[in-house]
């Protein structure tokens, strides 16, 4: 039973309804002062995934060459594309005040919050773990920090928040029911390497949250799925002729 998924898509949904209705007793500071705070979790654990990091030629070749063919298939204008579909239907469906973003940032910060939901390390790993030893701690640990910033975010974008929840039950549920043909193939250093490069992914969303910088991050998608056979190869090959 899915139950750390179920948790995960449910709070995101829940969230996303909250600060629909809560967008005008929320104050623009307390807003911006939360998004500040979610953005410095995000580093925070980003960099605590980091430092887990085994074979970090191997999370370095992945990130670079896995951005690399983001870039080069436009990855990120797809999600783009597909983000502001989601916003139509979202607006057909409930009609919310119009956002105070201009054009460019609602469609900015909507990709991050749709990275952080989705493409995070901490969430395709525990849909992983979920799924192989039923263990659901870690899925319920990132519903608590969703469920907050959910409803920070929908404040601003408005429903389409909401539907985020959609795609993300979608993978994750895939990831737990393949989780038995995934889990046994991996070792310990391809764990810890996968979830470094998770790490930079919630790292550099951090930096997008607080405005620092706007790294690709739709565009470093790719990397998740390099890293593990690059860990291996590295680890079984490579690592054993230059030590």
């Amino acid at each position: 039973m899915p139950i750390g998924i179920i948790i995960n898509a449910s709070c995101i949904a829940v969230g996303g309804i909250i600060g629909l209705f809560a967008q005008n007793l929320i104050s623009k500071r307390f807003k911006d002062s939360l998004n500040m705070i979610f953005g410095l979790c995000s580093m925070g654990m980003g960099i605590s995934s980091i430092v887990l990091m085994e074979n970090m030629p191997a999370v370095i070749f992945a990130l670079i060459l896995g951005t690399g063919i983001g870039l080069a298939i436009h990855l990120g204008d797809k999600i783009r594309a597909g983000a502001l579909m989601m916003e139509k239907a979202s607006s057909r469906i409930v009609k919310s005040s119009p956002s105070a973003l201009d054009r460019k940032e609602f469609t900015e910060t909507l990709i991050t919050i749709i990275v952080i939901f989705v493409a995070s390390g901490t969430g395709i790993y525990g849909s992983i773990v979920s799924g192989m030893t039923g263990d659901h701690s870690i899925m319920i640990a990132k519903s608590i920090l969703d469920l907050f910033t959910a409803i920070i975010f929908s404040c601003t974008l408005g429903s389409v928040v909401s539907l985020i929840a959609i795609p993300q039950f979608i993978l994750f549920m895939t990831l737990f029911l393949l989780a038995g043909v995934i889990y046994p193939l991996t070792t310990p250093a391809m764990i810890n390497d996968f979830k470094a490069v998770g790490g930079f992914f919630m790292l550099a969303a951090g930096f997008r949250m607080n405005k620092v910088t706007n790294f690709p991050t739709a565009d470093m998608i790719p990397a998740m799925i390099l890293i593990m056979p690059f860990s291996w190869i590295w680890s079984s090959f490579i690592l054993p002729l230059v030590s």
